[in-house]
């Protein structure tokens, strides 16, 4: 059983001086974990990150695959890829990119203690054929490699070697290394200065391959965790963009003259996740767990109002799903995205068959400030 809402993603940006903006303030909703992209497999870390590193490939707008750090590739048997490299590439500290730089940085992602070796999963080798094009084997045909190859950034090899940072780090068990608090990528930002919890400089990269689709040159990354005092930034000038700004008061930004607020449906689906073990946590049933019946998962499902949620808890701006996948993300299916109707009634009968005809208890963990309105969102189901 799955229950799944697609959240409004809602970012506001300062206009006064927009055209000639040089320095943009970012307060952001919260920290990133590390600019090691390798050491935490979190969204929002390695999209920050991806303004100093890049992949063999990348999104375009409309979240279509296009080349990067790989001009081409083909498929040279059901399981092997070849990638031919873009030439003349050079890292923040001058470095040329090559293939040794790839291959290093498969080995270090897929290593057994990278945190982000799950978003390679079908990974099994790869080798360099020359300077510039390097054959990856997987385990069996896969058709999602481009796509998970869009979060696998390139380290320069003899930059890790030199700060013995060719093993991964992981901000979630507490090892750091010299990659944690530096960085060293290809891509349109360098790293200027780094005050983890206060504040990260990014700087134009005047030597950037590509062609820039901004006129920042500087970015002043600062989290400010507190939704009330994002707002009043915003609000005061203090800063120039947020990229989470409180359903609840769009109203009021989208009244300033200075504000432009932006607003879509996020990729993210979100969706609760039941314990299956043999026993529940903090529940009246004591010696069974109650959610390894499909009765009693689907009760639960056909118990919640997710229409009211919508409308109350998320202000009518996210989007009910009965899918994982997002309609904009590869591989979604319109016939997959049907909910079952809210059926209090039919709820009840459900868990009267599996045995709970007077229902029975259980928690329900839910942070507060990692999705929009999550807090309230979870209280309205509860």
């Amino acid at each position: 059983m799955k229950k799944a809402w697609l959240l409004a993603a809602v970012a506001a940006f300062a206009l006064t001086g927009a055209a000639e903006a040089k320095t943009l303030k970012w307060g952001a909703s919260r920290e990133i974990a590390s600019l090691d992209p390798y050491s935490y497999g979190e969204t929002f870390t390695l999209s920050v990150l991806n303004h100093v590193y890049e992949g063999l490939v990348r999104y375009t707008g409309d979240l279509k695959i296009e080349p990067a750090l790989a001009e081409s590739w083909e498929t040279v048997s059901p399981t092997v890829w070849r990638f031919k490299l873009r030439q003349g590439v050079k890292f923040h500290n001058g470095n040329p990119f090559t293939a040794d730089d790839v291959i290093a940085s498969l080995a270090r992602v897929t290593h057994e203690t990278s945190p982000l070796k799950g978003n390679l999963p079908a990974y099994k080798s790869s080798k360099k054929i020359d300077d510039f094009t390097i054959e990856l084997e997987v385990n069996g045909p896969y058709p999602l490699l481009l796509n998970d190859l869009t979060n696998i950034f390139i380290f320069d090899k003899e930059w890790m070697e030199a700060n013995n940072s060719l093993l991964p780090t992981d901000s979630g068990k507490g090892v750091k290394g010299y990659a944690t608090d530096n960085a060293n990528g290809t891509g349109p930002f360098k790293v200027e200065s780094r005050r983890a919890d206060s504040k990260t400089v990014f700087v134009k990269n005047a030597s950037w391959w590509d062609k820039p689709q901004h006129n920042i040159d500087v970015i002043e990354f600062t989290p400010i965790t507190s939704a009330s005092t994002r707002v009043a930034a915003m609000l005061s000038g203090e800063i120039d963009f947020t990229n989470v700004a409180p359903l609840q008061d769009l109203p009021r930004l989208s009244a300033s003259p200075d504000v432009k607020v932006l607003q879509t449906n996020e990729l993210r689906s979100v969706f609760f996740a039941l314990n299956l073990g043999d026993k529940l946590i903090e529940s009246d049933v004591k010696e069974k767990n109650p959610f390894k019946d499909m009765r009693v998962r689907e009760a639960l499902y056909r118990a919640i109002d997710i229409d009211a949620v919508q409308k109350r808890a998320m202000r009518g701006l996210s989007r009910n799903t009965g899918a994982l996948v997002a309609p904009a993300i590869p591989g979604y299916d319109a016939s997959q995205d049907e909910r079952l109707p809210f059926d209090l009634n039919g709820a009840k009968k459900l868990l009267a068959e599996a045995g709970y005809p007077n229902g029975f208890s259980f928690q329900i963990n839910c942070q507060s400030d990692s999705l929009v309105n999550e807090e309230e969102f979870c209280q309205a189901v509860a």
